[in-house]
């Protein structure tokens, strides 16, 4: 399954739901958890989530055990332990796929998480073709599906009705299901990436095939929604169905079913954005600025700053070179009477060259470029070096709201 990052920053997550259900081991940042090393130069996260889809699975899988190898007693819960991570390294897998195909396309990947419900592979690019969509959303399920026929395969060398023979059978089932939800054709599943895919290529319109794939993964919710509880309820998935059992079928069909819909609402969400990003530009979101030397008191740059009709101020040296970019919420915590006895420099953030903007960056270009050097505010450039104006980060995230709030072509 994919789903989208909202932290406005564009990467594209891509998620995979089971169908079952700065470097350190500690929690890194929002939604991380913990790190447990690279695979390609990759950080792998583990969400803690996962400890209580682990511990249910162990609890599942335990009991199953009890029935079919009761001499086990509670050794049973260590060997379901075994198949809850043994399950996940399968879903490591899975996603390993995706960031392989994804650098081979030559597509960042920011990190790969293990969470509730499975894993996502934070792909921080959009695929500049439809075949290589296709590809990168095939081979997770495609991985699944080996991993299966490996499983498959295993059973045999092994004796029926032991402990082995039991795992191997689990991690066959589970894997199959993985692929098989998978491939369901809406998104934010790989199905539905999928299916983005070949829409995209026959319309040549890679919005329209976002579009269509987000609402057959609606329709799919929905029909999870209503479909797996009749299905229980029917007595279509077994006999002897309990009532206990008829109600976690019911709770898992609501957590998948908000899952799938919340992940095609990201989808189409993220995908109008990128069709508005192009209108993102430097030179078009630029403030007006003034040029000041350093020992310009603040009262007098905001005078010439007025009669000029530009909203920034740049500090420059003595060749009239820009040297230091004058903060916007450092002027607003001066007070009006202190204004003449402030001299700008005391409220300026020192010039990188990481802090200049050429003028024609555009789209992700230039939300990539803002990206490597964090800053308030950032000086713009022309081709020739002259100055252009400042660029305020406020400016480019009201813009980056507004173009999310459009309406999809």
């Amino acid at each position: 399954m994919n789903k989208d990052d909202e932290s406005g920053e564009t990467p594209r997550p891509r998620s995979d739901t089971a169908g079952s259900t700065p470097d350190s081991g500690k929690p890194q940042g929002p939604g991380g958890g913990i790190l447990m090393g690279r695979i390609f130069g990759v950080p792998v996260y583990v969400a803690p989530s996962w400890f209580l889809v682990a511990a249910l699975i162990t609890w599942v899988f335990g009991a199953q055990l009890d029935r079919v190898l009761p001499e086990l007693g509670s050794v049973r819960y260590l060997v379901s332990l075994f198949f809850a991570v043994a399950f996940y390294a399968s879903v490591l897998v899975h996603e390993l796929a995706h960031t392989v195909a994804a650098l081979r396309f030559k597509l960042p990947v920011r990190r790969i998480q293990l969470q509730f419900f499975g894993g996502v592979s934070e792909i921080e690019k959009e695929s500049e073709t439809p075949g290589r969509e296709f590809v990168l959303a095939f081979v997770g399920p495609l991985l699944s599906l080996v991993l299966a026929g490996g499983f498959y395969a295993a059973m045999h060398a092994v004796e029926p009705g032991t402990v082995p023979g039991f795992l191997l059978g689990g991690l066959m089932a589970s894997n199959l299901l993985v692929a098989a939800f998978n491939l369901l054709p809406g998104l934010p599943l790989d199905g539905g990436r999928m299916l983005r895919a070949v829409v995209w290529k026959v319309t040549g319109r890679p919005m329209t095939g976002t579009v269509a794939a987000a609402w057959v993964g609606r329709a799919l919710a929905v029909a999870v929604l209503v479909g797996l509880p009749l299905l229980t309820h029917t007595g279509a998935a077994g006999e002897g169905i309990s009532g206990m059992e008829t109600v976690t079928d019911a709770l898992l069909a609501a957590i998948l079913a908000a899952i799938i819909w919340t992940g095609a609402g990201n989808s189409l969400r993220m995908a109008r954005l990128r069709e508005h990003l192009p209108d993102l530009r430097a030179r078009t979101l630029t403030r007006r600025a003034v040029p000041v030397e350093s020992d310009t008191p603040l009262s007098e740059a905001l005078r010439r700053a007025n009669d000029a009709g530009a909203r920034a101020l740049v500090v420059v040296d003595g060749q009239g070179e820009p040297t230091a970019l004058v903060r916007e919420t450092a002027i607003v915590g001066v007070p009006q009477h202190r204004r003449p006895w402030v001299a700008v420099s005391g409220l300026a953030q020192e010039l990188t060259e990481g802090m200049k903007v050429p003028a024609e960056l555009a789209g992700e270009a230039l939300l990539e470029r803002l990206r490597a050097t964090p800053a308030t505010e950032y000086l713009v450039v022309e081709e020739t070096g002259e100055i252009y104006g400042v660029l305020s980060t406020a400016d480019v995230e009201r813009a980056f709201v507004q173009a999310m709030a459009r309406p999809g072509s």
